[in-house]
């Protein structure tokens, strides 16, 4: 590109420059799960750089980044509309709100982050890895304020290809977000003869080398892993692919027992097996029914164990009730083993934020349990009970934060997530959500055992490879063993985000301190 064509972007004054931005954003989102076109942030990422450069103050870099995240989160979250209509008499006046202003929200950490790269940008290669650090340091912002929604991280687009994704095992999500971002920008350096010069080259050099030694270094890592399994430990998978809008039907109580218990119990061999069912597979409260819970254990076989999520409440003396959405583990006998109550909790899905404000205007969440939300658990746990390797139970989406699944004081050796992805039926979300819970095992370097509703179901190695998988709305089971966890501990694993924000810290430095050198010339 010449520099009468970089003049092109600089003429994209106000409203032409947004609506590009956006654009942009909207494209880069087809990175992601499913479609995992990686190759058209080679295009998108650099649009965005070259809007930066024309940028003359905070409020248009701001205003770039913000339409880019704009665009990216709409596309890459437009299945929320699919959880307003299991209920959409009650809640379909909703979709304008969570389809678009959940993006609008979320663009504000990418509108911030341009802020930041704005205030650093030099013109010339090193902006590249600003811009670079300044998006990581976004997305980690993203994944920890407010709770946190570290939806759809650019890292992420590597899940489909566990050569190219084992870098993770170093540095996690952010970081391989910061080397994608640092490689899809990297054309931008070779626009215009007076912004590139002959240094222009390097980005782009440098990206191809980071590209083969990331392919190199996984190809290795994955070629000379075994498929080995965990002696004596198998599993059932239950996917009993009951609707959203059927289960808590009374009518069809009883039927969804019946479903789950029957495939559980189907063919199963004599030996010990580990039952696993999804989040709140069924709709019982089954701590208060001591019969249903004993049925539902003597299902595991002598020595076994039932796994499933249950919503589980307690009266106060007062009369409240208080509300879990938990897992339990079941003996033979139905006899509780140990309990999990979810920590991060899906604002508007479990608990209505500004309750005080927002329940008198008539604002409800989507999951109503009495008259208040659920309660918060006390955070990461490693349950270690006998016959099973130690693991970390995870419910739902809190599968999807890096570093933020293992107990670090007892690390687990596999991670298991339950969820209930039929809130957003044949869509992109479970299969996102899926891409993410892929990482996971990367990061931590063990493997993960996944049960959802309608699917994914799957049983994924410790290299993020996947063993067994069922596909979305199939009913049917995973009969499988439990994969060996990698020998010793990733870096990742050990040293958690913390190399990510370094990497980010430190690029965000150099434009200072290339000042300051020339400062004292």
């Amino acid at each position: 590109m010449t520099d009468s064509q970089v003049r092109v972007f600089a003429g994209l004054r106000s409203w032409r420059g947004w609506i590009l931005a956006g654009i942009a954003g909207a494209l880069s989102a087809l990175a992601m799960a499913p479609t995992f076109a990686v190759p058209i942030l080679l295009v998108t990422v650099p649009i965005l750089v070259l809007l930066m450069d024309c940028a003359k103050s905070w409020k248009r870099a701001f205003a770039l980044g913000w339409w880019f995240g704009f665009g990216y989160m709409v596309v890459g979250l437009y299945w929320l509309r699919n959880a307003f209509l299991v209920d959409a008499k009650e809640f379909a006046w909703a979709i304008p709100f969570g389809t678009l202003g959940l993006p609008a929200g979320m663009a504000l950490y990418m509108g911030a982050a341009m802020v930041l790269a704005w205030w650093l940008w030099r013109p010339g290669p090193w902006r590249i890895i600003t811009f670079a650090a300044a998006w990581t340091a976004g997305e980690l912002a993203r994944g920890y304020l407010l709770t946190g929604f570290p939806w759809n991280l650019i890292g992420d687009a590597w899940s489909f290809s566990p050569v190219m994704a084992q870098s993770a095992a170093v540095y996690g999500s952010y970081g391989l977000s910061f080397v994608t971002m640092a490689i899809a920008a990297s054309p931008a350096a070779l626009v215009g003869r007076r912004l590139a010069g002959p240094r222009g080259w390097m980005p782009v050099i440098l990206s191809v080398l980071a590209l083969v030694i990331m392919g190199a270094g996984g190809a290795y890592r994955v070629l000379t892993a075994g498929f080995g399994t965990v002696p004596g430990v198998h599993l059932r998978i239950v996917q009993a692919n009951i609707p959203q809008a059927q289960k808590w039907d009374v009518k069809k109580r009883e039927d969804v027992l019946v479903k789950y218990m029957t495939m559980s119990d189907e063919d199963v061999s004599d030996g010990d097996v580990t039952i696993i069912w999804p989040e709140s597979a069924i709709p019982y409260f089954i701590d208060q029914d001591i019969a249903r819970r004993v049925l539902i254990g003597r299902l595991a076989r002598p020595d076994g164990h039932v796994i499933l999520g249950v919503p589980r409440y307690r009266r106060e003396k007062d009369g409240k009730l208080d509300f879990w959405n938990s897992l339990e583990v079941l003996d033979d006998e139905g006899r509780t083993l140990d309990i999990y109550n979810k920590h991060h909790l899906v604002p508007f899905g479990e608990y209505l934020p500004l309750r005080w404000l927002l329940a008198p205007l008539g604002i409800a969440k989507l999951v109503e349990v009495g008259d208040g939300d659920f309660l918060a658990g006390s955070g990461v746990k490693t349950i270690d009970v006998p016959g099973l390797p130690p693991f970390s139970p995870l419910i739902c989406y809190e599968a999807i934060f890096p570093g933020q699944v293992a107990d670090e004081s007892h690390h687990p050796a596999w991670l298991l997530n339950i969820t209930n992805d039929a809130w957003f039926g044949d869509s992109n979300g479970p299969r996102q959500h899926f891409a993410m819970v892929r990482m996971r095992a990367i990061e931590e370097g063990v493997p993960v055992v996944r049960a959802a509703v309608t699917g994914i179901s799957a049983i994924v190695d410790s290299y993020g490879r996947v063993r067994r998988e069922l596909p979305l709305d199939v009913a049917g089971v995973i009969d499988g063993n439990l994969p060996q966890a990698i020998k010793g501990r990733t870096l990742f694993s050990i040293v958690g985000n913390w190399l990510a924000l370094a990497m980010v810290v430190a690029s965000l430095g150099i434009p200072l301190f290339i000042d300051k050198s020339r400062s004292r010339k």
